[in-house]
């Protein structure tokens, strides 16, 4: 680290901790905007004004005196509200999940619960079910969910049957702004910048002029010629050569190939625009209508080391450098409209979400499973769309003791990835090679290759469910419902490299354009290779029925329980569509029927103070991608998947006992101990090749088990007492909590597994595979958030210091039983300001500051072994300073 960038961060830090008085001093008067919550509005994060909309929505238990959402629940939940979120500053949900006790978050916005990787979350909208838009996962990326969307976030980590059968760890409801209490209106903007990223040096490609927007101009579509030989189902073998060069020469070139040096890159942009209005119709009904836009233009440079090795202890056989850069632009819509009537009400719900991202990469390198004292130059170029769109209404009625939910939706997701291009050049540095002293490219794969993928994702979700309860007294009521989802999903991948018999010298040192330049492939008779294998496309589908009663009692005063149970019947499939006429369609299905029983008993010892104790049964089914026997590039870790359509359902038996005292309105002191039992856990692995080759994918271990503590506490210190006028509005505010989670596997003799690469035969021994007692893999042992801040309870004034801790988790197990590939997360320090401020003509706005990980924290992922380290990923994330502005009207 260089002494200026040092001598910059400790700036930082000195100046977030004598902030929170700067800015404090600058306070205005003046009520808070409207739609913009004055600091006292954090309180409802805890009572029961706050808008969670979740199936079976009535969550207060009968015979409770209070209005706090986290005690009176039967269930172990954390609300975060509209005001809560705003405090952490983050600008999606992801972000201010983590600081949540026991979630982390990983690279790309899956949230892990407890230690337990994202499988063992479920994400939920209003109560409905989402498809993502990520092809290897099916749960849903939450970064991609802006904050001024949403109107409040629960968290639950005890199950009920009211949720679906896929809960391991815990379920995140995301519930929607609805009806405003008044009308408002807010523009936004922001900009930030970060250390390692803004006005450095970055690579870029040209791709299309509207890149900007995050949507192509048509540059990238798939080619005619190309569109019509995958719809003719002749294998590529079988199509005429000269009928390949003229599908070659319709490819986009130079736009998608060119790589170009960029000195400055710039600072990233955002800009928001959010309204609502109410109005009333008749004596007792109101309607409301809230809309958001928001667009978001960032980049991020990584220049990251690139290790592999057959022997970690003997060191590194694969070592590159590589420098990436990403454009990530993000359009988000939101339309919704609520309407109530006397105790009813409907939400009809409409998202948008769109996100975008153009990657520029260049590596250089030696690779001692290929040409020895070689050097390798690597780039790559590709274009990734997510987009999910989502409709959905939801309907609450009382019918005197009675009261009724029901919902439905339709959400659809697309991820396309055309032009992922990849260009290999080798330096033999040879001295009797006639061009050993220069990169070139022989287009066989033996000495230079070049690529091109199309990838193409589309995810139908139809779901729909009610519920009836009955309140037979106050201290007794009962749940019935039922519940239904239809997802489908076709995904294809094609992947062609181009080939050339017999390329001059002279042709090999040309640049990837005039490499692939219509005139060099007529030529030179450069054709193409499929690399897709016999089933470039599969189409997958989940269709799931539950029924489920619960009942909610109070035995006595002070003691009360919630039980019930869930039957979930699924079928899931996943289909290998025979594009190539071959008469074979590989076809995997897993039909399993469950109940599924969840009971808590909670005793309020005394006022304030309570015990819970839980259990319940509950299961995790594998996500598409780990299904489909299909690779796929993580842009993420620069690694291959490849799913395994051998794999089960994971079984899951969780406990849970607690101790909450609740001091007052705002203040809380929680302790927990866990224990999960999980049958066929679904683990990742990864395998290396003689040339360093990496893949990784799944299997399912034996058994697991998991089990921890957490602590939370969260504690306003008043400051009316101090002998000023400054103080007498502010408090202090503390919040914390810590996890500790311990797992590990169960693999004994006998036991076995089937990989992806099984064909016939026994079963291989799992202990080929896993590690008795290793630790699962997402799994850290500490995890820590902590927050400091001074706030005013009459207008928005917050400074807040956050801190974030997780220990090292395993990403993925070693291949060939080699050390685990671990992730080494560390302290990340932020800092976060809000200030009310007026401007001229007396319109309210907010003023946002925030300068995240201060300290420079770096990512590492690697192996271990006699004394060295394997890095798959090492680089600096870099310090960002950030700053927005909100303006009300």
């Amino acid at each position: 680290m260089s002494k200026p960038l040092s001598l910059a961060r400790l700036l930082l830090i000195s100046s977030a901790l004598s902030a929170p008085a700067v800015m404090a001093q600058t306070a205005i008067d003046s009520a808070p905007a409207s739609g913009v919550p004055s600091a006292s509005e954090a309180a409802d994060a805890q009572t029961g004004s706050v808008d969670v909309s979740i199936p079976g929505s009535d969550i207060v238990v009968t015979g409770r005196r209070t209005n706090n959402i986290s005690q009176a629940a039967p269930q172990v939940v954390n609300v975060l509200s509209a005001a809560d979120i705003k405090r952490t500053g983050e600008g999606d949900i992801a972000g201010s999940l983590q600081r949540v006790t026991g979630l982390s978050v990983a690279s790309g916005g899956f949230v892990y619960v407890r230690g337990l990787g994202d499988r063992y979350s479920l994400a939920l909208l209003n109560g409905s079910p989402l498809p993502s838009p990520e092809p290897l996962k099916r749960v849903v990326p939450l970064d991609i969910f802006p904050t001024s969307v949403i109107a409040s976030t629960l968290v639950q980590k005890t199950y009920s049957p009211n949720f679906p059968g896929e809960f391991g760890g815990g379920v995140i409801n995301l519930t929607t702004k609805a009806i405003p209490v008044e009308s408002y209106l807010e523009f936004g903007i922001g900009s930030s910048a970060n250390t390692e990223t803004s006005g450095q040096l970055g690579y870029t490609h040209y791709g299309s002029k509207s890149d900007w927007t995050g949507f192509d101009d048509g540059t990238r579509d798939v080619p005619p010629l190309l569109r019509q030989a995958i719809g003719g189902g002749t294998p590529f073998p079988n199509i005429d050569r000269a009928d390949l060069r003229a599908i070659a020469m319709q490819f986009q070139n130079s736009n998608t190939s060119v790589l170009q040096r960029t000195n400055s890159l710039p600072f990233n942009f955002s800009g928001s625009l959010n309204g609502g209005t109410a109005f009333d119709i008749g004596s007792d009904a109101r309607v409301g209508i809230i809309a958001t836009a928001s667009y978001s233009n960032k980049w991020r440079t990584r220049d990251n080391l690139q290790q592999a090795s057959l022997d970690v202890a003997a060191g590194a056989g694969k070592n590159y450098q590589q420098i990436s850069t990403d454009n990530q632009v993000t359009v988000n819509g939101l339309l919704g409209v609520g309407a109530e009537w006397g105790d009813q009400k409907l939400r009809w719900t409409n998202v948008y979400i769109r996100d975008t991202l153009k990657r520029s990469a260049l590596a250089i390198g030696q690779n001692d499973g290929q040409i020895q004292g070689a050097d390798y130059m690597a780039q790559q170029t590709g274009w990734y769309e997510r987009q999910l769109i989502d409709t959905q209404m939801t309907g609450e009625f009382k019918l005197g003791d009675a009261s009724l939910d029901v919902r439905g939706g339709y959400a659809n997701s697309q991820r396309e990835a055309p032009y992922e291009r990849d260009f290999e050049y080798v330096r033999t540095n040879n001295p009797i090679d006639l061009v050993g002293d220069r990169f070139v490219n022989a287009l066989n794969r033996q000495r230079g290759d070049a690529a091109i993928t199309f990838s193409d994702l589309n995810e139908d979700l139809w779901s729909a469910g009610w519920d009836l309860s009955y309140k037979f007294s106050p201290d007794l009521s009962a749940t019935i419902g039922y519940a239904f989802t239809d997802t489908k999903r076709t995904s294809s991948r094609y992947e062609l490299h181009f080939d050339a018999t017999n390329l001059p010298v002279g042709a090999q040192q040309m640049r990837p354009d005039y490499l692939l330049s219509d005139a060099a492939i007529l030529l030179y008779d450069i054709g193409l290779l499929e690399f897709s294998g016999n089933y470039p496309v599969y189409d997958a589908a989940l269709r799931t029925h539950a029924g489920y009663a619960q009942v909610k009692a109070s035995l006595f005063p002070g003691l009360s329980f919630d039980a019930g149970v869930r039957y979930e019947k699924g079928r899931q499939s996943v289909t290998g569509v025979d594009v190539y006429n071959t008469g074979i369609t590989p076809f995997n299905q897993i039909r399993q029927e469950y109940w599924l029983p969840a009971a808590t008993i909670t005793l309020e010892a005394a006022k304030g103070l309570q015990f819970r104790v839980s259990g319940s049964k509950t299961i995790a089914r594998p996500q598409f991608r780990e299904l489909i026997a299909q690779p796929f590039l993580d842009t993420e870790s620069n690694r291959f998947y490849r799913g395994n359509p051998f794999l089960q359902d994971s079984e899951l038996w969780n406990g849970d006992i607690r101790a909450e005292w609740y001091m007052g309105r705002d203040e809380r002191l929680t302790a927990a101990a866990f224990y999960k039992k999980i049958k066929n856990p679904i683990e990742t692995f990864t395998t290396i090749t003689d040339t360093y080759a990496v893949t990784t994918s799944f299997a399912n271990a034996p058994e697991a088990q998991l089990y921890g503590v957490e602590f939370e506490a969260q504690k306003y210190i008043p400051l009316d007492g101090w002998n000023s006028d400054f103080f007498q509005s502010r408090r202090i505010v503390l919040i914390g909590n810590y996890t500790y989670t311990q797992s590990e596997l169960k693999v004994s003799a006998g036991d076995t597994t089937v990989p992806y690469s099984y064909t016939t035969g026994p079963l291989p021994a799992a202990s080929d595979y896993f590690v008795d007692g290793a630790p699962l893999t997402g799994q850290s042992d500490h995890l820590v958030n902590f927050q400091i801040g001074l706030e005013d309870t009459d207008k928005l004034s917050q400074q807040t210091l956050l801190v974030t801790y997780s220990s090292p988790r395993v990403t993925s197990r070693g291949p060939n039983l080699q050390p685990d590939i671990k992730e080494k997360p560390g302290l990340t320090l932020d800092f976060v300001a809000r200030q009310a401020v007026k401007l001229p003509g007396g319109v309210n706005s907010e003023l946002k500051f925030e300068a995240r990980n201060i300290t420079g924290r770096k990512y590492q992922e690697f192996q271990e072994a006699g004394g060295n380290k394997v890095f798959y990923n090492r680089y600096k994330i870099g310090t960002t300073i950030a700053a927005s502005l909100t303006v009300a009207f």
